[in-house]
């Protein structure tokens, strides 16, 4: 178990067995510790529809029970949910899940009063955790919780029949791509507030990792089955724990994340985007003030605060999987709304399919009026975080080595290594090898002019990655410059 991106993410036997129970307790002593909490205090606790989230909640909360915390159980909720209710009630939180990764690994996401847990957070957890090890870790009695689940929830609802006009999607057909996640209900009931016809769709009774940022080509055939059979103007969805959103156009085609999250930047006439390194690199042309990072909520809610010393009033991040975080309160539609400083899929769903009624155009005409370079991504799954760190050594190592692994792909004129190695090649071309901090895969992010070449590009990308992962030692040699 480690932290990635953003939580704790670990397979789900361990998580079940002392794992949750140790990080947990760990949470609980830095809360009292850091004088961020005290014994008496509130802990929410909300999880996804993971056939482990309940246990995993539940052993939570009994270790945090055992240190004198006050438990309000918020049930299967949205992880934006969860995170504006701690926000007001300025309590802790945790939520049990492991977003959009396999169903056989879980994690967890921590909250402090004030919001999400930065790195230096992270650390101080780890660390606790560590110390906990060889403690006596069984948890001794069970634990009475308060039920919140309604609170939290009718909260987020407010939030979000509070982002438009009324009746402002009166006239359009949307699908809800519901499956697993925990917004499944609640953005059904968000559409119809503002007058749309919702047709539900797919959902599901056993979890299923939807990746936002990786939609299987099973999936996208589905989403273009479904536009053109109930003639749909959208289908609107998100991952798991509802903090990624998915939003395709009216053939069934997924928009990109970081168009979502631009879109929402622009509905909130941000002063200052902060966005990590694998959004697209078209952005900065629009002429926005914008601060890049590295790949993690963390990341981009550091880069939201330095955006904040620096002066900047309305401050908008969002990630490529289209997550949206409000780093400053916003005024809309005469109605201040909250910052909430951690990801969101709500608020890019809803400025997405607003924007159809409000130009009385389709979502695909509006996404090529950004004229922003095409990009795709995709990843390969089971690929180890050690042969994520070999090859990337390797091509790190020497200006051969990465002119031999690229030398079907083409020529690199610039570089950039924030997070993992995004490549500019000579053609104007952009290509981005990262590995995932959430599970043992490696990501492929490509940019160019057309659809067609950057669909070729990524699939030259992966097939360079798959050439690595299943070549020996002595193949590891004939990819050429210095061995590994």
């Amino acid at each position: 178990m480690k932290f990635g991106t953003s939580g704790l993410r670990g397979l789900s036997a361990d998580l079940v067995g002392t794992g949750s129970l140790i990080y947990a307790r760990a949470f609980g002593r830095y809360l009292i510790e850091s004088g961020r909490a005290k014994a008496g205090d509130p802990i929410l606790i909300g999880r996804d529809f993971r056939a482990s989230s309940p246990e995993i909640a539940a052993i939570c909360a009994n270790a945090l029970g055992e240190l004198g915390f006050k438990i309000y159980d918020c049930g299967t909720v949205p992880t934006p949910a969860l995170a504006l209710y701690g926000l007001k009630s300025n309590a802790a939180s945790l939520m049990v899940t492991g977003s959009h990764i396999p169903a056989d690994r879980n994690g967890i996401k921590f909250y402090m009063p004030d919001g999400e847990i930065d790195k230096q957070d992270e650390a101080a957890i780890t660390q606790l955790a560590l110390d906990l090890q060889s403690a006596d870790m069984h948890v001794r009695q069970p634990l009475v919780v308060e039920d919140h689940s309604r609170r939290c929830v009718d909260l987020f609802y407010r939030r979000g029949t509070s982002l438009l006009a009324a009746g402002a999607l009166v006239g359009l057909k949307i699908g809800v791509y519901q499956h697993s996640t925990v917004s499944r209900d609640l953005i059904v009931d968000v559409l119809l507030h503002y007058g749309a016809e919702v047709v539900p769709l797919g959902r599901s009774t056993t979890f299923m990792p939807i990746d936002t940022e990786a939609i299987s080509r099973e999936t996208i055939s589905l989403l273009a089955e479904w536009a053109n059979l109930h003639d749909l103007n959208a289908i609107v969805s998100a991952d798991g724990d509802g903090d990624r959103p998915l939003v395709t156009d009216e053939r069934g085609v997924p928009l990109r994340g970081d168009l979502l999250g631009l879109m929402a930047a622009e509905f909130l006439d941000a002063d200052a985007i902060v966005t990590p390194v694998t959004s697209n690199s078209g952005i900065e042309a629009l002429g926005f003030s914008v601060i890049r990072t590295k790949v993690g909520s963390p990341f981009v809610i550091a880069g939201m605060k330095e955006a904040h010393a620096a002066g900047k009033n309305r401050i908008v991040g969002f990630e490529a999987n289209g997550g949206s975080l409000m780093g400053s309160a916003c005024r809309v539609n005469g109605r201040m709304v909250d910052a909430l400083p951690t990801r969101d899929s709500m608020l890019p769903i809803l400025v997405a399919v607003s924007r159809i009624a409000f130009l009385n155009n389709d979502l695909s005409t509006i996404a090529r009026s950004y004229n922003l370079p095409v990009a795709a991504s995709d990843r390969l799954e089971n690929f180890a975080t050690e042969k994520s760190a070999d090859l990337l050594g390797h091509l790190r190592a020497s200006e051969a080595n990465l002119a031999s692994f690229l030398k079907r792909i083409g020529k690199v004129s610039l570089r950039n290594e924030i997070d993992g190695l995004r490549l500019t090649l000579t053609d104007g071309r952009v290509i981005h090898f990262r590995p995932s901090g959430n599970a043992p895969e490696i990501r492929c992010y490509v940019e160019a002019a057309t659809e067609a070449a950057a669909e070729e590009l990524l699939l030259a990308g992966l097939g360079q990655l798959n050439l690595w992962a299943n070549a020996d030692a002595k193949k590891g040699d004939s990819l050429g410059g210095d061995s590994k």
